[in-house]
């Protein structure tokens, strides 16, 4: 599969994958940009995509980015149809500043296959052993 991407800025970096196999692709930061703690940021990338019809980019944390310096991504579904810049919106969910560096990666993106379907209103659901069981249905052990 191929993904087209263009570059809005000349000085923007594109897309890349650390190795090969690698499911996402590591977008990179386009501005230096502080986040403040407990408080989100949108990080430029100065690039747009084409993903093709039938696919969605699912952006995703940098286990990095997230473990050293918790940094968090905040939504992540890049449809189809859009054509303009890739913007990741970071939440700081540490207690210390944090600065992303221009040019540092910010985000991952993974694309894939996803089904369309068509919304069907119904009187009722089938059951299943774990119903409406949410958080702990299974147990804490």
């Amino acid at each position: 599969m191929e993904l087209k991407v263009k570059k809005l800025r000349e000085d923007a970096k594109l897309p890349t994958y650390g190795h090969q196999g690698d499911a996402g692709m590591d977008f990179y930061a386009k501005e230096d940009v502080v986040l403040f703690p407990g408080k989100q940021a949108r990080i430029h990338t100065g690039v747009a995509v084409e993903i093709p019809d039938g696919y969605v980019g699912l952006i995703w944390d940098k286990s990095s980015i997230s473990f050293n310096m918790g940094l968090k991504v905040m939504g992540g579904v890049i449809d189809s149809g859009y054509r303009g810049e890739i913007i990741m919106n970071l939440l700081n969910t540490g207690d210390k500043e944090v600065t992303m560096e221009k040019g540092h990666k910010v985000a991952q993106m993974i694309i894939q296959k996803f089904e369309h379907c068509d919304i069907v209103e119904v009187d009722g659901i089938s059951d299943t052993e774990r119903g409406e069981g949410r958080e702990g249905s299974t147990g804490y052990n």
